[in-house]
């Protein structure tokens, strides 16, 4: 360091040398006093004893004894130890362990946004009273927002050319008279000599390609039984991306065994997410049912349902309803449910029998579920 740099503070103070290296060789249960409250917090990190990452009693490590009853205490050492970034790990470590405290204690400006840690931070939130839950709504509303921004970035390059051309004053079109007459009253100018009335058009008014007359409808028809949560999070997101998109009008229909249309809050993922209630059975007959009765003009109608096709009772009610939306002229697609590391996950059976009926099955990611969409908006597939 040059002279005019600043010192580091060394971390863990009070720690002599030797305390240090007993603690880096995982001698903690030999150190007392202040030395030792360092060793648990260690435990959390490490594992050694009954900390949150144990590997057993007879485990060597920073400290003998139960750790602390209270997360803040230990979450402040780590931070101390190891900066703020490390803490904020293993909270979320813990969180996912089945620690609503260590949820309760994360930052919401330091956590790492991740699918897996919005799971649990949501699987918390269903059943927490509005004391706790204000806790933790800045932590999911963070998680939410960098989520969908991080996945609107993505899809974005698969969406361009899907918007309709707005009202603009720039050349485009023919002129539009009447309305260039409206807009422009205040410059009327009159002769003196022969009382003639001229207009200066300075904000002429062009007419503009007009609107199509009915949007593309996108329903997307996600199940929401309990092995779905991965999948039911990206739905969500991926549903209030579309949801900016001017052709479409996009719709979220949730079902487990009842079904729930969420469409009314499809272009705010926070509130979505906090609406939508993993678990129970499944019944994708009665998801699609829902979703056909949706259905104005077939030949601009998207239905993606997203599944693990673990269809809950007889399996000719969800035949019909497939049948009867591809037989009125919609575009059907069968998106397979994901598992944590990405990996299709889902009854190829049942999936081989809708395919039969006449709806295509895929593992789409995101991005490639937004091309899908893309390519049949924009043109390239009607």
């Amino acid at each position: 360091d040059g002279p005019g740099d600043p010192v580091a503070e060394p971390p863990a103070p009070g720690l002599t040398p030797g305390e240090r290296w007993r603690l880096l060789l995982g001698r903690g249960r030999e150190l007392s006093g202040n030395a030792q409250r360092y060793a648990t917090a260690l435990d959390e990190l490490y594992g050694g004893g009954r900390g949150e990452g144990s590997r057993g009693e007879d485990a060597y490590g920073g400290g003998s004894e139960a750790p602390y009853p209270d997360v803040r205490a230990w979450s402040d050492e780590l931070a101390a130890l190891f900066g703020p970034g490390i803490r904020e790990e293993v909270l979320a470590t813990a969180a996912d362990s089945g620690r609503l405290d260590a949820a309760l204690e994360l930052d919401p400006a330091a956590a790492r946004p991740s699918v897996e840690l919005l799971r649990t931070v949501l699987s918390y939130a269903g059943g927490l009273p509005e004391q706790q839950l204000a806790r933790l709504r800045p932590l999911v509303a963070r998680l939410v927002a960098e989520l969908t921004e991080a996945l609107a970035n993505r899809l974005r390059p698969a969406l361009t050319g899907l918007a309709h051309p707005r009202p603009t004053r720039r050349p485009g079109g023919p002129l539009d008279l009447p309305r260039t007459l409206r807009a422009n009253l205040a410059t009327v100018r009159r002769d003196g000599d022969t009382g003639a009335v001229t207009v200066v058009p300075e904000r002429p008014v062009f007419r503009t390609r007009a609107r199509r007359s009915t949007d593309w409808r996108l329903v997307l028809v996600v199940d929401v039984s309990g092995s779905m949560e991965a999948s039911t999070i990206w739905s969500a997101l991926t549903a209030s991306v579309l949801a900016g998109v001017p052709a479409l009008s996009t719709h979220f229909v949730a079902f487990s065994t009842e079904v729930v249309d969420l469409t009314d809050q499809v272009d705010d993922p926070l509130s979505l997410l906090l609406e939508v209630r993993v678990g129970g059975g499944t019944s994708i007959a009665r998801g699609l049912r829902y979703a056909r009765e949706l259905v104005t003009v077939p030949s601009r109608t998207l239905t993606v349902l997203v599944s693990d096709f673990e269809e809950g009772g007889p399996i000719g009610p969800l035949l019909t309803e497939v049948r009867a939306l591809v037989d009125a002229g919609c575009h059907v697609l069968g998106c397979a449910s994901l598992d944590d590391e990405g990996r299709p996950r889902y009854s190829t059976g049942v999936a081989g029998r809708l395919a039969a009926a006449g709806m295509p099955i895929a593992a789409l990611s995101p991005l490639e579920l937004a091309r899908w969409v893309g390519e049949r908006v924009g043109g390239t597939h009607r």
